[in-house]
């Protein structure tokens, strides 16, 4: 009976200490104070979409949109 409570208490312990373990976690550099239209620092850039102009990041985000809609890819007739 002691053992088994020794056992248990000895599993709770390391349950709860492995907790403490967690290493804190960040977005990796992403920062969020700038308007996304802004623009990027990367060849990963959209060809044909102008860094810093809203109404052309709102136009790409709008095409983007329309081509993973299933409802307009699929149009029956």
């Amino acid at each position: 009976m002691m053992r088994a409570a020794l056992v248990t208490s000895s599993v709770a312990a390391a349950f709860l200490l492995a907790a403490c373990g967690d290493k804190p976690q960040s977005a990796g550099g992403v920062k969020g104070d700038v308007a996304p239209y802004q623009g990027v620092s990367n060849k990963y850039a959209e060809p044909g979409w102008k860094a810093g102009d809203k109404n052309s990041w709102e136009q790409a985000l709008k095409v983007r949109t329309q081509h993973q809609n299933e409802y307009t890819r699929t149009a029956t007739k």
